[in-house]
């Protein structure tokens, strides 16, 4: 079954703020002398930061210095975005050329990030420039310091487009941004990446109030992440798309993003459906198995001789099994239309043979009923045996 993957067109920023000198440059330094064998992988460059640098903050300060020094802005492919590739498609593949666009750059961070014990999530959402609301979509990162979130976009941070071309200089402002002040530019798609108590929707995006207004409902984001963080992928993305909704489809950027969310759903949730099908005819195989050799046990007049009970339990496991299976189909759900036919199928042979168990079962209880004198009389041959699915 194919595999939808969550999409969205990327952006990068042609506008850069003033730097804010925060006195980071001997830890840029210190980071910009790792080997170049170093940098062939996510775990080489982690373990180098690891060893050179000691806290939190000097670590994501290492890992955005890294990222957005190390890649260049790949402008002429910033268009041409392969749905079909993972993020780990996509930071080998950065790696290797040294190239990307804000989904790669957000990949890398991300994974280094975390790799040197950093909680770090990506965001994808929207942006704003000059008052403007972009047309493209963007990805971006946060990472959690000192028990508390940040923004940090190591795109924007590795420079600008100036006609037409990319220019590498490092942007301090994009690092380790307080969200308050970062959700006047970027704007998650998902409002629980806002980070904020009180969240701001896509028309306030819209129209520049982005101000804190408390006389709003509080959303307590952190225990809101930790509940998102305990439910499975499906449920996230269910929830997630919930809240974009909520929100306001303000744009086909959030439409897209909020229809691909419930589609994703929809696959994964019809995925597992299909494995548990698969459970059901696994079972349903099992228990013709055992009815056939119930047949061929009656078929041969019950020879060798088994007490009365082993006989009943020869016949009784696979209808019980054959109950229980067609139990459980019912309780499968959707599997999609693909196998609409195959679903179909799958009842009616489980139809048919717990029929067929059936009146074996009677037969038995019959045959026990009965002397032995009269069991004698009671055999015929049977040829209709239970068939299994390949």
């Amino acid at each position: 079954m194919k595999k939808y993957v969550v999409s969205f067109t990327l952006f990068f920023s042609v506008f850069s703020f003033a730097q804010a000198n925060l006195g980071y440059e001997l830890l840029d330094k210190k980071m910009a002398l790792i080997p170049l064998q170093s940098t062939t992988s996510t775990q080489e460059i982690a373990k180098f930061i690891a060893a050179n640098f000691k806290t939190d903050n000097e670590k994501i300060r290492a890992v955005f210095y890294w990222t957005a020094s190390s890649i260049s802005y790949d402008v002429a492919n910033m268009f041409a975005v392969n749905f079909e590739e993972t993020p780990q498609d996509r930071i080998t593949k950065t790696l290797k050329t040294k190239k990307g666009i804000c989904g790669d750059y957000a990949a890398i961070f991300n994974e280094i990030a975390n790799l040197v014990g950093i909680k770090s999530v990506v965001i994808s959402g929207y942006t704003k420039q000059n008052g403007k609301i972009a047309d493209l979509a963007h990805a971006w990162c946060a990472a959690k310091i000192d028990n508390k979130w940040y923004v940090f976009d190591p795109t924007w941070g590795s420079g600008s487009l100036t006609n037409g071309k990319f220019v590498k200089k490092i942007n301090t402002y994009y690092f380790k941004g307080e969200p308050s002040k970062m959700i006047t530019s970027h704007m998650p798609f998902d409002y629980l990446w806002q980070f904020l108590n009180y969240p701001i929707t896509n028309t306030e995006f819209y129209q520049g109030k982005t101000q804190i207004n408390t006389s709003k409902k509080y959303f307590d984001f952190e225990n809101e992440i930790a509940k998102q963080s305990a439910l499975s992928e499906i449920d996230q993305l269910f929830e997630s798309a919930e809240r974009v909704q909520k929100n306001g489809l303000k744009n086909a950027m959030i439409v897209a993003f909020y229809e691909n969310q419930k589609k994703h759903s929809t696959v994964l949730r019809e995925n597992l459906n299909i494995e548990k099908l698969n459970q059901v005819v696994a079972e349903m195989n099992e228990a013709v198995l055992l009815l056939n050799d119930f047949i061929f046990y009656r078929n041969n007049k019950f020879k060798p001789t088994f007490p009365d009970e082993e006989i009943n339990r020869m016949i009784q496991k696979p209808r019980e099994k054959l109950i229980k299976c067609q139990n459980d189909i019912y309780t499968v759900g959707s599997t999609g239309t693909d196998n609409k036919a195959n679903l179909t199928a799958i009842k009616k042979s489980i139809e048919s043979n717990l029929a067929l168990a059936e009146e074996h079962a009677l037969f038995v209880k019959n045959y026990l009923s009965k002397s032995k004198l009269v069991r004698k009389t009671m055999f015929s041959k049977v040829s209709w045996m239970g068939v299994p699915l390949n």
